[in-house]
Parts: C-alpha cells; structure tokens; sequence
C-alpha cells in the first residue's frame, strides 16, 4: 500500500509540474550546446551534457512548482485549472515547497559544476523565474517573462561550453523568446473571460483574441528571420535551412489551428505542434553538425 502511495505521490508531482512540457524548452538547451561547439571546434564533455540536462530539469521544475504553489488559489477558482493537484489537495503546500527547493538546489549545484559564470548568473535566472509567477497580477507582459525564462535555456547552455555570450546563442535565445510568447498568448486565450473577471493581465486581455492572435503570427515570423539568422555558422546549411522550412510549416498549421471563434483545437496547437517544433529544429541542427 505504501509503494502504491509513493508512486501516486509521484504522478501527482509530475503533473504539478507538467513535465513532459519539459520538451519545449529542453531540445533548445541542446541546441544552445551544439552552436557552442560549431563555433569553439570542441565537442562537450559527458559530464558537461550531464549537468546542463541536471540545470535543465531543475530549472523548470523549480519554476513550475514555483508557479503552482503561488497560483494555488487562482488556479483554485479557475474552472480549467480546479482539479490541478494542489487545489485537489493531492500534492499539499508543504510537499509542493519541498519539491521546488530540491529542484532549485539541483540546478544552483549543477550550475556550480560547470563553469564560475553558470553559477554566478544562476541567482539573475532565479528571480526571472520568481518574477514570472507573479507577472500576470500587474502587467501585460507575463508572457515575454516567460520567453526570457526559456531563452536562458540555450544561453545557459553556451555559457555552460564557452563561458561567454556570442551573437550566435544570443539569435537563438531571442528566438526562443519569440516562439514561447507567442504560444503562451495563444494558451492565455482559453482563460480570456476568467482573467478578465479577476483582473488579472494578459495580451488577450490587453487586446483582444483578434489582436493577439495578429501580435503572435509577427512574433513567429520574428522568430523564423532569426533561426535564419544561424546558417552562417560554420557547420549548419542545406540540413539545417530544411529544418527551418519544415519548422515554418509547422508554425503556419499552429495558426491554421487557432481562431478566435474557434478554440477546441488549441491543446493540439499548444502541446503537439510546439514539441514537434522544438524537437525538429534541434535534430536538423544535430544532423547538419555531425554531417
């Protein structure tokens, strides 16, 4: 019975977090680590691999715990998000905390491991991930919040190989930036109405579903222009640029997806089409770097 409790315990804990969304950001720290590598000429370590996945983890983890225990009673009131754990009382406040503390401890240790600057800058990554969970109660722009937090994710991981910030990682990050704000204004849609009852802020809310619909299809188009910004690093071409392509397709169907009148199929453009695009583009980049 107890090894039951244990394993439910653990189910409860990882859809706190969400933890396959761990594939959004994931693929991209990869990334960060292959463009460090084209441009140094030194291939990482195992155990340089093995901490930045460490710091990865921790990092989001930390952060969407974080965000559950601090949104428990907005997420409580919210008809979409009641049956989350901690408003079910399947993960208590006290295991919640618990959780985010090891997950923040793993990544500060695993920033330490790799290089003096990983582990001094990770405080800087710490309160962009605090900010985000309370964003939403006095500005518009949680959802750029975010996209730092998950551009750090490649950033990081450069840093983390070459100890410094190129132009290259720099492209990608902001790239990042653009695709994860603009998916988060589309998930923001489904709680329009609610936000707008709890005065809390959004880029639907600020604009309207018409508007912010119009606000991320520029956001991706920003996002693809700076994808191609990366072909001029030795190593990347034709694979590459067909990543890209299949990338831009696949941001077009995501739009096709959404319509302000129409949102039953956003959980497919939100999940499916995001983790298709960020597993994509990292393997194409792969592919070309080991071509």
């Amino acid at each position: 019975m107890q090894q039951v409790s244990l394993a439910g315990k653990m189910v409860a804990l990882l859809d706190m977090i969400k933890f396959s969304h761990t594939i959004f950001a994931f693929p991209f720290a990869l990334m960060g680590m292959i463009l460090a590598a084209l441009t140094s000429g030194q291939g990482p370590t195992f155990g340089q691999i093995f901490w930045i996945c460490v710091a990865m983890v921790g990092a989001r983890s930390g952060a969407m715990g974080l965000n559950r225990i601090i949104d428990a009673r907005i997420d409580a009131a919210n008809p979409r998000t009641a049956d989350r754990p901690i408003p079910t009382g399947r993960v208590s406040m006290l295991e919640a905390w618990a959780f985010v503390l090891v997950a923040f401890a793993l990544m500060l240790l695993a920033a330490w491991m790799l290089n003096p600057l990983c582990f001094k800058l990770a405080p800087i990554a710490l309160f962009f991930l605090f900010l985000y969970s309370w964003c939403k109660r006095f500005t518009a722009l949680a959802h750029i919040v975010l996209g730092i937090c998950l551009a750090a994710a490649p950033i990081g991981a450069w840093i983390a190989l070459r100890g410094d910030v190129g132009w290259q990682v720099a492209a990608l990050g902001l790239a990042v930036l653009l695709w994860v704000a603009g998916f988060d204004i589309f998930y923001a849609l489904q709680d329009l109405e609610f936000d707008r009852q709890a005065g809390l802020h959004s880029i639907p809310v600020k604009l309207g579903p018409e508007k912010a619909i119009q606000l991320v299809r520029w956001l991706h188009i920003g996002m693809v222009i700076l994808l191609l910004t990366l072909l001029s690093v030795p190593g990347l071409g034709l694979i590459y640029f067909v990543g890209v392509l299949i990338v831009t397709g696949l941001l077009v169907y995501e739009h096709l997806l959404v319509r302000p009148d129409d949102l039953s199929r956003l959980d497919a453009a939100f999940f499916n089409m995001n983790g298709y695009i960020s597993v994509t583009i990292f393997l194409f980049t792969l592919t070309d770097a080991l071509v």
